[in-house]
């Protein structure tokens, strides 16, 4: 899959090293996997829907908020893997010294649990997976139904 070539040139071009995957904290791995989840949801906005900039940005937010991660990870959550489910847990209970603006603690902090699964899944070269649980969970809450109903008003904004 491209996004493992990507990850692997990165690696090669800046000299990375590699890392054992449990060394990291579930916050880096949140803070990775944040970026991961969002890139996937923008590129299926933009593929699908070829439409003004501030459209997609309404519709990204749909899928990033933390009471939609909170309900994807729920409802994939009997699907994770024990491995999963291990680095879910400590993203969940994480201490962030970041306070939700729009969502209840307990969502921030699924969604974090959520995030951590992604970033540790991306960095073990594994989106085959990313995409299977992401999937998996918008069609188990909806969101992926509603994701489909994007209007493409055929208006490109330059």
């Amino acid at each position: 899959m491209p996004e493992e070539i990507l990850l692997q040139q990165m690696k090669e071009t800046f000299q990375l090293g590699e890392q054992e995957l449990n060394s990291y904290s579930p916050l880096v791995l949140a803070y990775l996997g944040d970026c991961v989840y969002e890139l996937i949801v923008r590129t299926i906005l933009v593929e699908q829907s070829n439409c003004p900039v501030r459209k997609l940005h309404k519709k990204a937010t749909d899928f990033v908020k933390a009471k939609a991660q909170a309900d994807l990870i729920q409802a994939v959550l009997e699907d994770l893997t024990e491995e999963e489910k291990d680095v879910y847990r400590r993203g969940k209970n994480a201490k962030s010294h970041t306070i939700p603006k729009n969502a209840s603690l307990g969502d921030y902090r699924k969604a974090t649990g959520m995030e951590a699964v992604i970033g540790y899944l991306y960095l073990k070269q594994d989106m085959e997976r990313v995409l299977e649980l992401i999937k998996l969970g918008w069609e188990r809450t909806n969101l992926w139904g509603r994701q489909q109903d994007v209007e493409d008003d055929g208006q490109v904004e330059e």
